[in-house]
């Protein structure tokens, strides 16, 4: 039995623009088998849209979150390692929300 497919919104703050965090996202996204976008916003958030199997969501989910500052605070613009590449940039947060699949995309764009 297949799960029903889901849209993940996430809004990712810190030092995410101009680092190539879009295209980052959109090849990870790819990988997974995930439709939908990256598109950076004015106050400097990446906001990314992914639709797809639940699983494969959440792994995108993790993704974005490995690029976290850990306690001992790196330098912004630091490339960190993750687990499929390196996530460019700096993450300070990751605030998520979940609903049904639309079905409205294909491919992944950055925007």
């Amino acid at each position: 039995m297949s799960e029903e497919p889901v849209r993940l919104s996430a809004w990712v703050h810190g030092a995410v623009q101009g680092v190539g965090f879009r295209w980052w996202t959109r090849s990870r996204a790819l990988e997974l088998g995930l439709v939908g976008y990256a598109r950076n916003h004015s106050d400097g958030r990446v906001h990314v849209v992914a639709e797809g199997q639940r699983t494969a969501g959440e792994k995108l989910l993790e993704l974005l979150r490995s690029g976290e500052a850990s306690e001992s605070s790196q330098a912004v613009g630091q490339v960190r390692q993750g687990l499929f590449g390196r996530v460019p940039g700096r993450v300070d947060l990751v605030v998520e929300s979940w609903e049904p699949a639309r079905g409205d995309m294909t491919g992944f764009e950055e925007r």
